[in-house]
């Protein structure tokens, strides 16, 4: 028996203004350079929701807060480095003015039905995202329709 894998906890947020949802344009990892939502591994001790605010201050320098929550996703392939579960969030704008910070180069605002390809399931979380914006329906990796 190999020996035991690490599971990870991460939170996602979707942010949107004027019809555009904000990414970032990651620094390092495997997926350095490919734009996805502000993400970031969960602490022991801390809530989820204080997790997605914190990680997206330091990475965007915005002030947000939970709207909603879109979904979890746990396919194990999401990550290629480990599996990692995230919990999607979709937050609103309180304050601040969005600029690249901490593990993150650049952050960009792009069209709602952008087609690009994005890192880790960040197209499937997306295409949820659009739907959920009809439905307000709750999603997670293996859901179908």
């Amino acid at each position: 028996m190999k020996g035991i894998e690490k599971l990870s906890l991460a939170v996602d947020a979707i942010i949107e203004k004027d019809n555009s949802l904000l990414f970032i344009k990651r620094q390092k990892g495997t997926f350095k350079g490919a734009l996805s939502f502000p993400k970031k591994k969960i602490d022991i001790n801390e809530k989820v929701e204080d997790t997605m605010k914190r990680e997206t201050l330091e990475e965007t320098s915005l002030n947000i807060e939970p709207i909603d929550i879109l979904g979890v996703y746990s396919d194990p392939k999401r990550d290629p480095r480990r599996h990692k579960i995230s919990i999607t969030f979709i937050a609103r704008v309180i304050s601040g003015k969005a600029k690249a910070g901490h593990d993150a180069e650049s952050v960009e605002w792009l069209s709602i039905n952008n087609k690009r390809n994005f890192a880790f399931d960040h197209n499937k979380i997306l295409e949820d995202y659009r739907k959920w914006r009809k439905t307000k329906g709750t999603y997670w990796s293996s859901k179908i329709g």
